[in-house]
């Protein structure tokens, strides 16, 4: 089997590292990754400027592009093979609920949705991860992945990934199949001023996990009640955003 590696933290990142090591015993294992951090960078493509990947070691590229670029160039010419699997990841930190939207983890494997087997990324959660600088610290999580897919992967629909968060917890309590939770409202950002006077502005925290339970699903909980219980989230995520529920009756109401 053919696994491709992308990442959004950066192509040195140690849970990118842990997480090569730890799927080498299943096939190939070729990384492909941006040359320094692309958080938040979603599913963007780079079309102003051109790529540059640059072989840094065996089986190793780094990209000067975003992580979904990693994966398209890996896919549409780079190699002279094809891949199985995208695996993005391990991220340093959650990408819970609403966090997929911005996520450049989730980006990256979405870009291998139309992988032969489904496409999964892989965050650690907790409250230290992003003080992590070895990749032994993301051993555990590196290993679930490993069991996860030696396991057999689950069939998915086309166009559909895995995002699978791991608590950071000593020992697992389990994983659990989890529906996208949701959170509240950002935080407001913060205005300074900087050494030359001129005004700047950061970006502000996400809001908290929102525990309304959601209808319908009476035996399956969201993914931050997963984490937060200590155990692996999996939650089967898709490209098409459209609400089929209200499409006729919105049909309707044009129509008159």
């Amino acid at each position: 089997m053919n696994i491709l590696i992308a990442n959004d933290d950066g192509v040195f990142a140690p849970g990118l590292q842990a997480l090569a090591h730890a799927l080498a015993p299943l096939g190939r294992v070729v990384v492909v990754a941006p040359e320094s951090e692309r958080s938040g960078f979603s599913s963007a493509l780079t079309l102003d400027r051109p790529l540059r990947p640059i072989q840094i070691s065996p089986d190793v590229w780094a990209v000067n592009g975003t992580p979904a670029d990693c994966v398209y160039l890996s896919m549409n010419g780079l190699f002279d093979f094809e891949f199985d699997l995208v695996v993005s990841g391990i991220n340093s930190g959650a990408n819970l609920g609403d966090d997929v939207l911005y996520s450049g983890t989730v980006g990256a494997a979405f870009e291998g949705r139309l992988m032969k087997q489904p496409a999964i990324a892989v965050s650690m959660a907790g409250q230290n991860v992003r003080s992590y600088e070895h990749p032994k610290d993301y051993a555990t999580a590196a290993q679930w992945v490993h069991d996860f897919i030696a396991a057999g992967l689950p069939v998915l629909p086309p166009r559909h990934i895995f995002n699978v968060n791991i608590p950071d917890i000593s020992e697992l309590q389990g994983s659990k199949i989890t529906y996208q939770g949701r959170r509240s409202q950002s935080k407001p950002i913060t205005s300074h001023v900087d050494p030359r006077g001129r005004q700047v502005y950061w970006i502000g925290l996400s809001g908290e996990a929102v525990a309304d339970p959601q209808k319908g699903l009476t035996e399956i909980e969201s993914d931050f009640f997963a984490v937060a219980n200590g155990f692996v989230s999996i939650t089967p995520i898709q490209m098409d955003a459209t609400n089929y529920e209200i499409l006729n009756t919105l049909q309707a109401q044009f129509s008159k």
